[in-house]
């Protein structure tokens, strides 16, 4: 049964009046009213600035001991508070419950999980098992803050970009009307201009030349409607060739969402993809694993007695252009002692034992083999 006008009426009244001082908007026009999340009950600017200047107290309102503060009271934006309250939750919710369908094994798993998110908000709403609703939230958000943070932020660059986007629009948008005004201004003064100079040319000259001059002028406009035309197409031709590479550039611009090490499956949410941290990279090695200073088999040393090198020691003009003996010594010692550890028979006996796999079986006997390795068919002579 619906509600009578006058249930509706003494329901507008008391929305205009404060339950605190008990003041009415219709004696008080400027009065504005304000609500607080934490129990939703409407007040007057002045009741919350009496009560609530000095810092937190409790909700003034009968029956209600919530503690409220200042900073936490807002203008409500629905008629509805229970359509306000509702909205809260829900926007609560969907901040700390943000994942995204990519993350999800199947589309089945993604559409249980919206439903599992509706549930948690209907709870919520109609105050059903609120305690253990909040408990698990809390767990969740305290498990998967990385994930939370990191769609957010997703979320913001893709609000961010479809802003621009809009302006781009609109602005590009502006800039057509204004071409297209542009356009119609110019083909208009060369219209006028073309009539004046066919009117001109008419009173400058004979008669039987009118047909002439007409026909002259309407191609000249058709020419200058024709290149104007032209290089429209041109100009769109240009513009869609950069809004086609602009949205290639914004395609390859995002950055991919960093989600390495989260769970697959969380305790709270179901059909995550398995998720595999990737090993770290590590460093750059030049020599493929090789260390060129290791010495297994000499030590090198700052000198060694050479009637060779001992001019060289001595020379000058060699130490002047950078020559070192000692990149000699080692690269001499390192040639020489290269052949160290790679033993040779080891080597044979494994070439041996990969040619004996290669190779066909034994024959039998000399005839045997000379009839195999014969080129002529079997069994001639």
């Amino acid at each position: 049964m619906p509600p009578s006008r006058e249930s509706i009426q003494n329901r507008g009244d008391e929305d205009e009046v404060c339950p605190v001082c008990k003041s009415s908007r219709y004696l008080n026009p400027d009065m504005h009213f304000l609500i607080n999340p934490e129990c939703y009950h409407k007040m007057c600017e002045s009741c919350v600035d009496r009560i609530f200047s000095s810092g937190p107290a409790n909700c003034p309102v009968a029956g209600c001991h919530k503690t409220l503060r200042k900073n936490k009271f807002r203008k409500q934006t629905f008629e509805d508070i229970h359509v306000e309250r509702e909205v809260d939750i829900r926007r609560r919710v969907m901040q700390i419950l943000n994942r995204r369908e990519e993350e999800f094994d199947s589309k089945r798993a993604w559409d249980d999980f919206l439903e599992q998110r509706e549930e948690i908000i209907a709870n919520l709403v109609h105050g059903t098992d609120v305690a253990k609703t909040e408990s698990d939230l809390q767990k969740y958000a305290q498990e998967n803050m990385r994930s939370i943070r990191t769609n957010q932020a997703l979320e913001a660059e893709e609000a961010s970009s479809f802003q621009e986007r809009q302006t781009q629009e609109q602005e590009r948008a502006r800039l057509r009307r204004q071409a297209i005004r542009q356009e119609y201004e110019n083909e208009r003064r060369e219209i006028l201009a073309g009539r004046e100079d066919v009117l001109t040319r008419l009173a400058a000259g004979r008669p039987s030349d009118a047909a002439a001059i007409a026909r002259e002028g309407q191609k000249v406009l058709l020419k200058k409607s024709s290149a104007r035309r032209s290089e429209e197409e041109r100009i769109r031709q240009k513009q869609a060739a950069l809004r086609s590479s602009d949205a290639r550039k914004a395609g390859q611009g995002r950055l991919p969402t960093d989600k390495a090490g989260d769970a697959g499956d969380t305790g709270l949410i179901k059909g995550l993809k398995r998720i595999k941290t990737p090993e770290p990279e590590k460093p750059y090695d030049p020599f493929g694993g090789m260390a060129p200073g290791k010495r297994d088999y000499y030590t090198l040393q700052d000198f060694y007695p050479s009637s060779y090198l001992d001019p060289i020691r001595q020379d000058t003009r060699m130490q002047a252009g950078g020559y070192d003996l000692r990149e000699y010594y080692s690269r001499t010692l390192l040639e020489a002692f290269a052949g160290l550890g790679c033993f040779v028979d080891e080597e044979v006996s494994q070439r041996d034992a990969t040619n004996t796999l290669d190779t066909p079986e034994p024959v039998a006997s000399e005839g045997a083999a000379m009839a195999a390795t014969s080129s002529g068919p079997a069994g001639s002579v």
